[in-house]
């Protein structure tokens, strides 16, 4: 039983993949991505505030104009 485990990690040691780049690359282009992300989440603040227009603060609930 002890030869059959020693040749079951043998094997297991055998097919191993080595990654295409070093461990800190994956790392720092996660970095990257989510910086760029941020950028573009950064690119939109504001935005609903632009398309609603103008607030009327003048309004109220009294007034009997002929604007809505």
């Amino acid at each position: 039983m002890t030869s059959s485990l020693s040749n079951l990690f043998a094997v297991a040691e055998e097919q191993t993949r080595e990654l295409p780049m070093p461990p800190q690359a994956f790392g720092a282009l996660a970095f990257i991505g989510f910086l760029a992300l941020l950028g573009v989440l950064w690119g939109f603040r504001n935005t609903a505030q632009k398309l609603a227009g103008p607030a009327h603060h003048g309004d109220h609930a009294g007034h009997q104009g002929g604007h809505h």
